[in-house]
């Protein structure tokens, strides 16, 4: 998966769980939980839609690295098979 792929995924599943959420207006290092209002289920959830749909995993221990645009999209990238 490329940065360009990772960026798509992670839009589609932001926008089921904050639907007014726009990544394009996103400082790609901030942090999205606070720039989206998501709490922590929410953010949760995002983590886990991510990980259906892409099959990659993200543990936990992760989640700093994740929170923003940038660490997410590389997170991806770095770890998605193909």
């Amino acid at each position: 998966m490329n940065p360009d792929q990772a960026q798509a995924v992670l839009r589609d599943a932001l926008r089921d769980i904050a639907p007014d959420a726009d990544l394009a207006v996103l400082d790609p290092e901030e942090d999205m939980r606070t720039a989206f209002d998501l709490d922590s289920v929410d953010f949760l959830s995002l983590v886990e839609a991510i990980a259906t749909r892409t099959g990659v995993e993200i543990p936990e221990s992760d989640y700093r690295t994740v929170r923003s645009l940038r660490g997410m999209v590389d997170h991806l990238a770095a770890r998605s098979p193909g």
